[in-house]
Formats: C-alpha cells, sequence, structure tokens
C-alpha cells in the first residue's frame, strides 16, 4: 500500500509525464535471410537484419533476425578467421558492417576495416590518441557519397572516412566547449565510453563526469553530424526555472555535476524519439550537499531527437546515495497486456529491477510503489523517504545479504570476518544508507547489470538478462582534501564525507556471497513472468575442484538473441562462449576459448554464410586467483562450415 508521501510522489511523476503521443507506422517486409520471422514484428518498424551500428543497431534491441543458424545446426559451429587486435587494453568493441565492411578497434586505440567474411585488415586508421572502447556509429549522405564513421577522440568529436579511415577535414568539436559558465576551463578532455547514436543528419553524445564533489554535469548534447555545429543541449541537472530545478538547492545551480548518461542508449527512428538513461549526481555515496530527489539523476529521459525537448521522464532512485545508476540501453518492443497492444520501452537497473513503460506516455505497464527505506545518520545527509519499488516484473537479483548468504567456498577464518561484519554494519536491505559505521549494499553498484547485459527477441516478447552479484561496504569517512567551501551547495559547518568502498572480495579472490555468483533471467514481457532464472556460466576456480552449476562470477558479456531461437552470451569467469536455447536457457554449444568475452557478439551475413564476431581478450573483472595468464586479444568469428 502506498502512504501518502509515495501518493504525492507518484502523481507527481505521473504528471511529469506529457501528454505527446506516437503513431506507430506498420512494419514494412525486410528481404533476404529471415524474412519468414519478420511477419512476427508488424508492430515494430525496425531493421533486424543488418549490424550496423552498436547493438545491431540504433533500437539497440541486440536482436537478429537472421536465421541461418539454428538450434538442430548450431552444434556445426566452427572458427572460421581471428584478427589479433595486437598490444593493448583488451578489447570491448562490438563490430559493425556496413557496406562490405566490417570495423572494429584495435589494442592501440585505432579502427580498422576488416573483410567479413575472411577477416582480412584492408586498412587501418590515421587516429591517434584515445577513442571509444565500446562502439561506434555509421553515417552516410543519402546518395551514399558521404560516409563517415563518427567518435569521440581524445574529447573531441571527429569522423573518418569510412572508405579510407582518414580523418574528416575541419570536423572537430571539442565537448568542453558547451559546458556552462564555471566548468568551461575545465583542463583534461572529456573522454566517454559511450558511442552515442546518431539519427538523421545529428550525432547525440553525453558528456562524461567525473567522481568529485565539483564535477560538471554531463549535459546531453546533439550535434550536427556535417558541420559540427551544436544543435541543442539538455541539461541534466536542471538550470533555475526549468522542469526539475525545485529538485535541487537553489544556490551554486550550474556547478552541481554527474547524472551521466555513461553506458548507452537507444533511438525510436520511426518516432524521432531518444530513449537515455542517466547515472548518479555526484558525488556518488554522499550527498549531504545536494539535498532533494537531484533530477535528471537516475531517470529514464524520453527526449524528442532533432530539438532536445523532454517528452517524459521516469526517476528509478531518488537523491542516489549508492550509485545505482542505469547502466544500459532501454529496449523497445510492442507488446500485448490484457489484449491490448503497447509499444513499451523496457530499463533495467542495476540494483535488479526491470521498469517498464508505454514509450508513448511512460504510464507504467505494471504498477510502481513508492515505499518507505532506512533513512541516514550521517551529519548533513538528507535521504529520500521513499523509492520506488516495481511491483511486477519480479527482480532478477538478490537484494539481501546476510549471515546464510555468505559464500560457503571462502576460507573459515574469512568467513568468521564476513559474520563479524555483518552484526556491526548497518543491514537494511537494498536501500541501506551509506553510514560512519559502513553499510552493506546489495547487489552492489558493481553488480546488477551493466553495459551490453540485455537483449530481446521481439517476436516472442522476451527479454533476457545478464547479471551479477558482488555485495559492497560503503563506509563513510570525514574528507580532510577537500575544503567544503569550494563544494556546491556547501553548508556552513557540515562536513564533506568521501566513501572508499570495499568489493569485499575475500582471500581466494572470490566474492563474499554464495554462488550462484550470476544470473541469466529471461522474461516474458506479455505477462512479465519470469521464464528462467539460471546460473550463468562457471566459475574456473571451482570448475577445478569439481563443482559447477554456480554462474561465472562477474560475467559482463552482452547476449544476442537470433529469429531461429538462440541466445548467444558470453562468460568472463570460464572463458567460454555459448549458444542457449532461448526459450528454456538450455546450452546448446559452447567454446572454449583462452581469456574473456566480455563484449557484445556481432551478427551478420556475407554472401549467404551466417557469421557471429566476438571480442576476445583480458580476464574481466574480479578474476580468481590461480588463473591461466589469458591468451593473445583477438576478434573471433564463428560460421557453419561452408557449403
Amino acid at each position: 500500500m502506498l502512504n501518502n508521501l509515495g501518493r504525492a510522489r507518484l502523481r507527481a511523476r505521473l504528471l511529469a509525464v506529457s501528454g505527446f503521443a506516437l503513431s506507430l507506422a506498420a512494419c514494412a517486409q525486410t528481404p533476404g535471410a529471415g524474412s519468414a520471422n519478420q511477419a512476427a514484428l508488424a508492430n515494430e518498424t525496425f531493421d533486424y537484419v543488418g549490424w550496423d551500428q552498436y547493438l545491431g543497431g540504433p533500437d539497440s534491441s541486440q536482436y537478429t533476425a537472421l536465421d541461418q543458424i539454428t538450434p538442430a545446426n548450431v552444434g556445426q559451429l566452427q572458427v572460421a578467421w581471428e584478427f589479433p587486435t595486437g598490444e593493448g587494453a583488451a578489447p570491448q568493441f562490438n563490430p559493425i558492417v556496413v557496406n562490405g565492411l566490417m570495423y572494429v578497434q584495435t589494442g592501440d586505440g585505432q579502427i580498422a576495416a576488416l573483410d567479413p567474411a575472411t577477416g582480412k585488415q584492408l586498412w587501418k586508421s590515421e587516429t591517434t590518441g584515445r577513442i571509444s572502447t565500446r562502439g561506434i556509429n555509421y553515417w552516410q549522405s543519402k546518395d551514399g557519397s558521404d560516409r563517415r564513421l563518427v567518435f569521440l577522440n581524445d574529447g573531441l568529436l571527429r569522423a573518418i572516412d569510412a572508405r579510407t579511415g582518414r580523418y574528416i577535414p575541419g570536423f572537430s568539436v571539442d565537448l568542453r566547449d558547451a559546458l556552462p559558465a564555471g566548468h568551461a576551463e575545465t583542463p583534461r578532455p572529456l573522454m566517454t565510453n559511450n558511442p552515442g547514436r546518431i539519427f538523421e543528419d545529428t550525432i547525440i553524445i553525453s558528456l562524461p563526469a567525473g567522481g568529485g564533489y565539483a564535477s560538471h554535469p554531463a549535459d546531453i548534447q546533439a550535434y550536427d553530424i556535417r558541420t559540427g555545429a551544436l544543435k541543442w543541449v539538455f541539461h541534466v541537472v536542471p538550470r533555475v526555472g526549468e522542469v526539475g530545478s525545485d529538485t535541487w538547492p537553489e544556490q551554486d545551480r550550474e556547478k552541481f555535476g554527474g547524472v551521466h548518461n555513461w553506458s548507452e542508449f537507444t533511438v525510436d527512428t520511426e518516432t524521432g524519439v531518444a530513449y537515455i538513461p542517466t547515472g548518479t549526481a555526484r558525488s556518488d555515496f554522499y550527498g549531504g550537499n545536494r539535498p532533494g530527489d537531484n533530477l535528471f539523476g537516475n531517470s529514464i529521459l524520453a527526449l524528442d531527437a532533432r530539438t532536445g525537448k523532454r517528452l517524459w521522464h521516469f526517476q528509478t532512485v531518488h537523491h542516489d546515495l549508492w550509485d545505482f545508476d542505469l547502466p544500459n540501453a532501454p529496449k523497445l518492443m510492442t507488446i500485448t497486456k490484457d489484449g491490448k497492444k503497447i509499444p513499451a520501452v523496457i530499463v533495467v537497473a542495476k540494483h535488479g529491477f526491470v521498469f517498464a513503460f508505454d514509450r508513448r506516455t511512460g504510464e507504467p505497464i505494471w504498477p510502481i510503489e513508492e515505499r518507505a527505506v532506512p533513512q541516514s545518520d550521517a551529519p548533513g545527509e538528507h535521504t529520500s523517504p521513499t523509492q520506488p519499488f516495481p511491483t511486477w516484473p519480479k527482480p532478477f537479483s538478490r537484494q539481501t545479504f546476510t549471515e546464510a548468504d555468505i559464500n560457503p567456498y571462502i576460507p573459515p577464518e574469512d568467513q568468521a570476518k564476513l559474520r563479524e561484519l555483518l552484526r556491526t554494519a548497518r543491514n537494511e536491505g537494498l536501500f541501506t544508507p551509506p553510514s560512519v559505521q559502513g553499510s552493506i549494499s546489495i547487489p552492489g553498484h558493481n553488480g546488477g547489470t551493466s553495459w551490453g547485459n540485455t537483449a530481446i527477441d521481439p517476436v516472442h516478447q522476451r527479454l533476457f538478462v545478464v547479471s551479477r552479484e558482488i555485495p559492497v561496504l560503503n563506509t563513510l569517512i570525514p574528507d580532510t582534501k577537500t575544503d567544503p567551501k569550494t563544494m556546491p551547495g556547501y553548508t556552513p559547518g557540515v562536513t564533506p564525507f568521501n566513501t572508499p568502498y570495499n568489493f569485499l572480495m575475500q582471500s581466494n579472490g572470490m566474492v563474499a556471497i554464495k554462488p550462484p555468483f550470476s544470473f541469466l533471467t529471461a522474461y516474458d514481457m506479455n505477462t512479465g513472468e519470469m521464464l528462467y532464472h539460471i546460473p550463468n556460466g562457471e566459475s574456473m576456480l571451482l570448475q577445478q575442484q569439481g563443482i559447477t552449476g554456480i554462474g561465472s562470477q562477474a560475467p559482463r558479456g552482452g547476449p544476442v538473441a537470433t529469429a531461429s531461437g538462440l541466445l548467444f552470451v558470453g562468460t568472463a569467469g570460464d572463458r567460454t562462449f555459448r549458444a542457449r536455447d532461448a526459450a528454456t536457457g538450455k546450452v546448446l554449444w559452447e567454446h572454449k576459448l583462452d581469456a574473456a568475452t566480455e563484449g557484445v557478439p556481432a551478427i551478420y551475413e556475407v554472401g549467404g554464410r551466417e557469421y557471429i564476431t566476438i571480442p576476445v581478450g583480458g580476464d574481466g573483472l574480479f578474476s580468481h586467483k590461480g588463473q591461466p595468464d589469458p591468451g593473445p586479444s583477438r576478434y573471433v568469428t564463428f560460421a557453419l562450415p561452408a557449403r
């Protein structure tokens, strides 16, 4: 039941939803592979055949209508080619395939163009310096004479010719130029691994943000793809007089920072709406200087992609103190509920919830309740009295950590220390606020789900979520390095705090919580029911002891669903790439690798043959002690035997 405050909050959020409505056009048939399945997509208009943008397309579906590889023949998959990335960071890059070329990132941060059928390198870009590591944008003019790859490069928005890899002359934008007064002199380049999105002749990109109190606001910016001219800016920390400005202190408004879309976002190209998830206001774990709900932090924003106008929003965490940001791209599908078709946008949250909305209006598909939560005892803190709880679907992560949940596979002395910690720390469930004595946070800010970790099947209206659980101890200590008078929203007499979070990794390199350490969850989004909730992968350390079926410790591989009924997903902890039955989760095929798979696969077709390319390299997050050194970083591509 909602209390009066909860009802008032929910009413306020529903009133914040504008009355704009979208009309979805009927879907045109897509010729070629998978066309038989396209008939089932009559309520959507997206092209699920190509893989010409990050996560497959601007809709971020991580789904392909290609159906040559099936549950019946997937066991015949074999390595078709490999492309070494060279020395440098392990790849997380999601390749794209356009006009007969595959684009990948190399270990030295350059872009290489490959023959997608053989992996042969055709050219390498002339770029220098750091570029976004997870993906890239492709754009071409209507007549195809101008073809560009667009990305961040040492804090500059740059473009290269997609046919040669050479910089486009005169196209260079410093993201700092659009910062508000007081932040324009930021000395460091503004880099983010979020590749942004292209819509029509516009590139939309979100600024990154630092972790400190004085971080700049991470506004959402849009630029002309040809000239680099600024088209619009959306203020994620509202200026005085803008919607949401009353959820922040009035003083120092333009100095508050964070609220960054660090991960990824989605564009509905048919309606021209961008669905952008945001992160936490700064600093992450103490908000004594920023009383209020802090819009548009931790929100799903529906923006007009042509103008930047806010159409609707919903905040999933008020006055975030846990770094429970929205870490991956919203998913679009048309569901059927109570006999009615609803164009939905689905937002999967780091703290284990699935939020589902009518994407035309922002109205929740299932009720979302404001419930009372534990309150802070930290000096100067102003905890929100309630938080939003979706009543349905069920969470995909555990949201409590008790003595009964301690990992039995860690040494006895580690278990004893954890029991003592759980008896002394604040541990009151999901929204236990950080405290001076120390507070438990579960599934933790590096748990839950992350970038690239969700996929959909729009034919059967299924949602797939890869998740992990890593409890954290958040302890507030006085910040002796920061002059409180330099803090935005400084309150005299209030000392700022730092929060040196502790992931509670144990002496053998394992997490504190008992297995399963990670899950693969599938939902039927017509009903919200879980289809399955199963361990995702294995632990290399425990496999050596004959213990299986407990999940990889910290998988970050992104799933991709296919029209033929498969779900492809890799895991870091056991260095294995798998094909599962999408309806049941059963493993149908797996390929052992010598390094982690942390990125999102790309599925595409060349010359009538279907291929799957995954990035491979490194150990992944929180690797166990005693694992063999990883093999070389590379892209590995699979296909059925050539006919």
